[in-house]
């Protein structure tokens, strides 16, 4: 089958590799038919988590068909159309009972590695190095699911991959990144990053009884889309202004109740600390660019909440942590439980409350994809989403 492999830092090709096989009676074999290019693929492609190997398959997000089931798999059959969570679980774990999905204790068969990195392991992970499992990721024609009875979820008919595929991540990330923050009516909730995790969260923002959310970023496309399509009520791009002055100003001096990091450890700045981790990272002397995080912990007002859904991977510098601690701040943090929320965010895409393929600006056939990462990477041709048709 094709698969888009990892050569290398900025390297990836589309290769034939050998088709997946069941190799646990509770796996299935999936044949893909749409899959996508998630922002976080853009730090395993600039090199940036560790313990990826050369000729690793790439992708979290997909779904498809089933074409083969293990024997324990007894709630599924072969010819169901679904999709498939980004986040391994195994359902029977403490961590799964308790709906923390990501966290799950048996997905992950390289525990010993997260855990010498980050003291526990939480789950594995399609397609997200070895210190995730080193599962073979959804950028191909065919992908095997462990746990496929717990983690496969079907799609009801008459939806078209476009409008469930981002049920396998960023509509749940971005829904889960806006529960985060524990909206009240009249909350003012301030969103950095307006890829399409941002886009969700202000949606999601909505959803959840925001009475305004103000999206921050620096590409006209993506505030277009935030103002025109998420439904953003204001929006910053940081280029042109102090993102913090501004909402100091926009909120009558209180701040936003709560905000939102989407941006993760790639950032990028315009001030001295930016260049100061663009130099510390080159080098490897700090994993992470927190250039946006340490604005949304100084930005958000007293008693607020900062909500992190995007990734960072190891060792952060220069944190304003003072700022949390004396403001009082909670944060909320995390790879998403994506299980948890396939069924209300379902109900939303059948009741017609939101149609998530409007942050789709591309789509290519996998042969396509090595050129895409660099298009999606550099934002070129006003690029935010881009989704892979089998």
């Amino acid at each position: 089958m094709k698969a888009v492999c990892w050569r290398g830092a900025k390297d990836v090709r589309v290769e034939n590799v050998p088709d997946p096989k069941i190799l646990n009676p509770r796996d299935a074999i999936v044949k893909i038919t749409s899959t996508a290019i998630c922002g976080s693929d853009l730090h395993l492609y600039d090199g940036f988590i560790p313990s990826m190997m050369s000729g690793d398959i790439m992708g979290h997000e997909f779904m498809g068909e089933i074409v083969e089931l293990g024997s324990g798999v007894k709630n599924l059959s072969i010819g169901d159309r679904v999709v498939v969570p980004f986040t391994i679980s195994c359902g029977n774990c403490y961590s799964c009972k308790t709906a923390q999905w990501s966290l799950c204790d048996n997905s992950n068969p390289n525990a010993f590695m997260a855990e010498a990195l980050y003291g526990y392991s939480a789950a594995g992970l399609f397609g997200y190095s070895h210190i995730f499992g080193g599962y073979a990721g959804g950028q191909a024609e065919y992908a095997r699911v462990p746990f496929a009875d717990v983690g496969l979820y079907k799609v009801p008919e008459g939806l078209t991959d476009d409008q469930v595929l981002f049920l396998t991540d960023i509509f749940p990330t971005g829904y889960m990144a806006a529960e985060n923050c524990n909206i009240k009516p009249g909350d003012t909730v301030a969103i950095w990053g307006c890829g399409p995790v941002g886009q969700f969260a202000i949606r999601s923002a909505f959803l959840l009884g925001a009475e305004r959310v103000i999206a921050i970023d620096r590409f006209p496309d993506r505030l277009k889309m935030a103002k025109e399509q998420a439904g953003a009520t204001e929006v910053i791009n940081y280029e042109e202004v102090d993102a913090g002055e501004a909402l100091k100003e926009m909120t009558g001096g209180r701040g936003p109740d709560s905000c939102i990091d989407a941006v993760g450890m790639e950032a990028h700045g315009t001030g001295p600390d930016y260049l100061y981790d663009q130099v510390k990272q080159a080098v490897r002397l700090e994993t992470d660019r927190p250039t946006a995080l340490r604005q949304v912990m100084v930005a958000c007002g007293k008693g607020g909440t900062v909500s992190i859904p995007g990734v960072y991977g190891g060792f952060l510098d220069k944190m304003p942590f003072g700022a949390a601690f004396n403001k009082g701040l909670t944060m909320k943090m995390g790879q998403t439980h994506v299980h948890k929320y396939l069924d209300p965010l379902m109900r939303h895409i059948q009741n017609g409350d939101i149609d998530p393929s409007f942050v789709i600006t591309h789509r290519i056939s996998i042969d396509e994809a090595p050129q895409a990462y660099e298009t999606f990477k550099h934002k070129k041709d006003n690029c935010i989403k881009v989704v892979i048709k089998l």
